[in-house]
């Protein structure tokens, strides 16, 4: 069926209606922890003393939350094995993500010369809401996909051995790419409590960074309205405002009459992220997530919390002051992420704060597509802070590894050893190229000194969104790298090549590179580069927490207080009296709890190293 009459809503709605059935206990303690996942990043939540990869389980111990039997020997059904060269029979296997994205056609021509060279043809499906309750019901019912991204349901997948374990896998030389992509250290913190890994982040980097996008937290704006504005210099919250401020007085509406709207907040579930975090940004600290860490004594830091702090009075009240004015989405309070998604991409939105990863699949190529971005409304991201002069660590320029979130092989999988070739293989630089890059020839060209790059026409026939779902495969969730290529040259990614990166940016946005005299989206953050503390990011052992501990219950807690206060105090007429009424009830939380258990965790994290 062609995929070109489908849409992602059709597919979200269809799941979400399934998780609307079950109303499992584990609601109360999932949903309340708010699990944050990031594009990248993590670190172990426990100290294990597991088996590490090196050492292979021995086949005769039955654990049916590991492989099928008939699949004991990891190796029998590796593809890799034989001639590369020489097509393959093909399995179709399903996929299923919990970030937004757009199937492509069953038959699309990428796909299938990828299913020549690996054996398997994977049918990509999409869940944003990351629902637990549709994964139960999945699990239930025996309709799990042959792989998944975990996202939020990666404890109740672990728990009820849904998932297949890695081990043998990565002790097997024919999977070296997967057990190339973290060191041995790494992929400890990978390891459950019953001494097995069952995913991974999808996230490699191969030889040198060529870095480009901010991929993160930030506050982002049209680079319409710096360009109005005469590309100003925007550091502090005060400036970022104002600015919005003075634009809207002069543009009501967009060109096709659509209203436009200064500043948007997404606060859903676990994107309260967008609502709740800005100031740990704004004191200048990196993203550490639930608490802020003062590192001024290296060998002996200390958790601090921002969640009242005079930073955090200041966005507050900068929000307040803003609503009052009518210049903040009227819908922010009860916006569903969806809706949110919607007044983005109707190019109405100005500004807002977010990660990159939890809007550029939805939001970036539908600009393109519309022609949006040669109307300005891209938008680049900025680091503010509350005062001018101040250092930032928005960007991370360490590899931060995701180890709670990632992809997996469920056990409703006929054929795991094929499921792991076929990952492994994702990662050969034949496959890469072709999910990137495309069919050389047809998609890129190679010049004299071995650098792909393409054709103008080949860059318009790669942007056109019928070629995407007839041609273009590029499994943007499965294990990928970024840097440089094999050949010690090119970039893994095309958007990291330095003639594609610059030619592929709109009129406006290379007008604003120019203007700034930009190499890359990172130079708009000014971001401090540093070396992260061992203990970075603290987000991830808070992330851990549930009910059953008190540091948890009052990290819940924490979290149900915000929920309530945050919109509250954003709209009320009286600020002070809002805000005076918010910290009381954030005290009553027991927010001392939660901080001397994540002390207890960060001074863990610094004596481990």
């Amino acid at each position: 069926m062609n995929k070109r009459v489908l849409s992602l809503i059709a597919c979200v709605l269809s799941v979400s209606i399934i998780a609307g059935c079950s109303k499992s206990s584990e609601k109360s303690i999932k949903k309340a922890k708010k699990i944050r996942p990031e594009r990248k990043v993590s670190t172990s939540s426990s100290d294990t003393t597991a088996t590490t990869v090196d050492q292979v389980k021995d086949p005769s111990v039955s654990d049916t939350s590991l492989t099928d039997p008939s699949a004991s020997d990891p190796s029998a059904s590796d593809p890799s094995a034989s001639d590369p060269n020489k097509p393959l029979e093909i399995k179709d296997m399903t996929f299923l993500s919990y970030y937004a994205g757009k199937e492509i056609d069953d038959d699309n021509e990428i796909k299938e010369e990828i299913g020549k060279k690996t054996g398997v043809r994977l049918q990509e499906r999409y869940n944003s809401f990351q629902s637990i309750e549709a994964v139960e019901e999945m699990i239930a019912n025996g309709s799990l996909p042959d792989l998944i991204e975990v996202g939020n349901a990666a404890e109740k997948l672990y728990q009820s051995n849904s998932l297949v374990a890695w081990d043998d896998y990565l002790a097997d030389p024919a999977y070296s790419n997967l057990r190339n992509l973290y060191s041995d250290k790494q992929w400890e913190h990978f390891r459950q409590e019953d001494g097995h890994i069952y995913w991974a982040d999808i996230y490699g980097i191969n030889g040198e960074s060529k870095e480009k996008y901010h991929d993160d937290e930030a506050f982002w704006i049209q680079v319409r309205v710096l360009e109005w504005a005469g590309y100003p210099k925007i550091e502090t919250l005060d400036d970022y405002f104002d600015l919005l401020e003075r634009y809207y007085a002069e543009h009501k509406e967009n060109e096709d009459g659509t209203k436009i709207i200064p500043y948007t907040i997404m606060r859903e579930d676990w994107r309260s992220f967008c609502i709740d975090t800005p100031p740990q940004f704004l004191g200048g600290y990196p993203k550490d997530g639930a608490i802020n860490v003062n590192a001024t004594d290296p060998d002996h830091p200390v958790v601090e919390d921002y969640n009242t702090s005079p930073v955090a009075k200041a966005y507050f009240q900068k929000l307040n002051e803003f609503y009052g004015k009518e210049l903040i989405d009227v819908d922010f309070s009860d916006m569903i992420y969806d809706q949110y998604i919607e007044k983005i991409l109707s190019g109405a939105v100005l500004g807002f704060f977010d990660a990159r990863w939890d809007f550029r699949f939805a939001v970036e190529s539908t600009f393109k597509d519309k022609g949006y971005d040669e109307l300005g409304y891209d938008y680049v991201p900025l680091a503010l802070t509350v005062k001018s002069g101040m250092s930032n660590h928005y960007h991370s320029y360490d590899r931060v590894i995701n180890y709670e979130s990632g992809i997996a092989v469920t056990t409703k999988c006929s054929d795991p050893a094929l499921a792991f070739s076929f990952l492994n293989r994702c990662l050969d630089q034949d496959v890469h190229d072709l999910r990137f890059w495309g069919i050389k020839g047809v998609d890129y060209e190679v010049d004299d000194e071995g650098m792909y790059y393409r054709t103008p026409e080949m860059r318009i026939k790669w942007e056109d969104p019928y070629y995407k779902y007839s041609h273009v495969c590029s499994y943007s969730l499965l294990p990928q790298y970024r840097g440089t290529s094999k050949d010690g040259k090119n970039a893994m990614m095309p958007d990291e090549q330095d003639s594609e990166f610059f030619t592929t940016l709109s009129v406006p946005m290379r007008k604003c590179f120019d203007a700034y005299g930009y190499t890359s989206y990172l130079d708009f953050l000014h971001s401090d580069v540093t070396e992260n503390g061992v203990w970075f990011p603290m987000w991830t052992y808070s992330n851990s927490l549930d009910s059953r501990t008190p540091g948890g219950a009052a990290h819940i807690r924490i979290g149900e207080c915000q929920d309530e206060w945050l919109p509250k105090i954003i709209m009320s007429k009286n600020f002070d009296s809002a805000w005076k009424q918010y910290t009381e009830a954030y005290e009553a939380c027991k927010p001392s709890i939660f901080l001397k258990d994540m002390q207890k965790e960060l001074d863990r994290r610094v004596i481990e190293g």
